[in-house]
């Protein structure tokens, strides 16, 4: 085979690449997934109240393709990614702990593109009742106790010493943490229609 048939066969196929590219490009942009469709996810990495900071990198692959109008636009294991807006921890005596996260791309076949979703958020149990139950337990404990063993001055002392103890309780237990574990599944809402 000539050089000249070579370099005529390496060009076609060269542009056939060119103009598959463009026309995947222009697929891509044709078809557009409106805001409020759903992407299923699932995390490739953990977020915590209890460990992460905002501005942390948090990934996800998506679970299956989605379709519209009959063309796959993002395909099964495309990488979301995404990042901590929020994390509270819960406080030691009252308060719930908070944990927002917000994806903004999504790789599709070695591309980037700008991605919207609504925030994944989590927010812990409120544990002030608890808190308060606690500190009660702790103070009628100790007077019974007290008086028990030791008769009045002692019951004055139990008083002191079991609610001492029981805020002490309080005060040294958190709340529960709330996270989104690697591995976790979970349905991602466009707030905006995609490609933007």
């Amino acid at each position: 085979m000539s050089k000249t048939s070579n370099a005529l066969i390496c060009s076609s196929t060269l542009l056939a690449a060119v103009l598959a590219f463009f026309s995947f490009s222009a697929v891509a942009h044709e078809v557009a997934l409106p805001a409020g469709t759903v992407i299923p996810v699932r995390l490739k990495t953990t977020a915590s109240s209890a460990t992460s900071r905002p501005g942390d990198v948090v990934l996800a692959a998506v679970r299956s393709d989605i379709v519209q109008n009959g063309r796959v636009v993002i395909p099964a294991g495309s990488e979301v990614r995404g990042q901590v807006v929020s994390a509270r921890r819960p406080g030691k005596v009252s308060g719930q702990a908070y944990l927002a996260v917000s994806f903004d791309s999504v790789t599709v076949r070695g591309r980037s593109y700008k991605l919207s979703t609504r925030t994944l958020a989590a927010v812990g149990r409120k544990n002030t009742k608890k808190d308060a139950i606690m500190i009660g337990g702790g103070t009628i404990g100790g007077a019974l106790l007290g008086g028990l063993i030791d008769g009045k001055g002692g019951a004055g002392k139990g008083a002191l010493i079991g609610g001492a103890a029981g805020t002490g309780a309080v005060l040294t237990t958190r709340g529960k943490d709330v996270a989104f574990p690697a591995g976790g599944r979970y349905r991602l809402r466009l707030s905006s229609s995609y490609p933007s």
